[in-house]
């Protein structure tokens, strides 16, 4: 089932929601479609179920990230680096589930515009939490405000994914290098 998922995501993220049919899915998932209405009911169960496939996935490689820093400040260096990453290339043009779905989906389906709020809300507080270690070893000034820097580095880190998916070049290490100085 995660294969599936995985091919699912795949499509939502290159398409959209909208622009994705049952016939796409089902191609892409290598399922008949009844199998597709049987394990989820309709195109909206699999998108929430592919959603969150994603999230989890995308979080555990932030996570992964952040791991191999060694004070709060290279954690959070590293979670910018990833971005950048996985913002460029082919996986930057096939885009963000959390951030296409955002704009797609959030302002007339609220149960994604929940599960994306959650999502973002996730990964500012995991991002206050690295300030806060930071400034608890002394990597981070304990002036930064946690909270206010946390929310614009998701401003950033967001609006990565769509330059991203626009196609637009990111300098990784000079974008990361003046985001950091949020950090000073």
């Amino acid at each position: 089932m995660d294969t599936a998922l995985d091919r699912a995501v795949r499509v939502f993220r290159e398409r959209g929601y909208h622009a994705t049919s049952i016939g796409d899915l089902t191609a892409a998932m290598r399922l008949a479609t009844g199998s597709v209405y049987k394990a989820f009911r309709d195109k909206h169960a699999v998108f929430l179920a592919a959603f969150e496939r994603y999230t989890a996935l995308r979080q555990e490689q932030t996570r992964s990230a952040a791991r191999r820093g060694t004070s709060g400040r290279e954690q959070i260096r590293n979670v910018l680096l990833s971005y950048v990453e996985h913002s460029q290339g082919v996986e930057g043009r096939r885009g963000c589930l959390v951030v296409g779905s955002a704009v797609e989906l959030s302002a007339h389906d609220p149960v994604v515009a929940a599960r994306v709020g959650a999502q973002l809300a996730t990964n500012e507080k995991f991002i206050a939490g690295l300030i806060h270690e930071g400034q608890a070893d002394g990597s981070i000034p304990r002036h930064v405000r946690a909270d206010d820097t946390a929310r614009l580095m998701i401003c950033i880190t967001q609006g990565m994914r769509v330059v991203g998916k626009a196609r637009l070049p990111l300098d990784g290490e000079h974008l990361v290098g003046v985001a950091m100085k949020l950090l000073a």
